[in-house]
């Protein structure tokens, strides 16, 4: 049997998610709540050319939202996803400096500095 998948923000995260409008905010709840259940789609993907990171991504109005993740599958009882934090996307491209923060804040996560 698979552990439950369980979701966590962080401190960036949550501070991205407060400012965002209900309708996106609701939107990632029902992407969160698919992947949550193992139903995973465009909404949740891996990224290119990246060390395991993963993103959820809302498309409102012509806005595009990211929010960075990684899994951590350390967990007896359960898997976690970790939202590491959000960016309104501007561009087709990542910027880069967005996706090395994502990777220092899972650096942090993963050598017990972030809670």
């Amino acid at each position: 049997m698979q552990k439950p998948i369980e979701i966590a923000l962080l401190k960036l995260a949550e501070e991205f998610f407060d400012e965002l409008d209900e309708p996106v905010r609701k939107k990632f709840f029902h992407s969160m709540r698919k992947t949550k259940e193992r139903i995973f789609g465009d909404w949740f993907t891996k990224m290119t050319d990246t060390s395991d990171l993963f993103e959820f991504k809302v498309d409102y109005n012509g806005k595009f939202y990211r929010l960075f993740s990684f899994w951590d599958s350390r967990g007896e009882t359960h898997t976690l996803i970790v939202c590491t934090h959000g960016i309104l996307k501007k561009t087709n491209k990542t910027p880069k400096s967005e996706i090395e923060k994502a990777l220092k804040i899972k650096e942090d996560y993963f050598m017990g500095l972030l809670i």
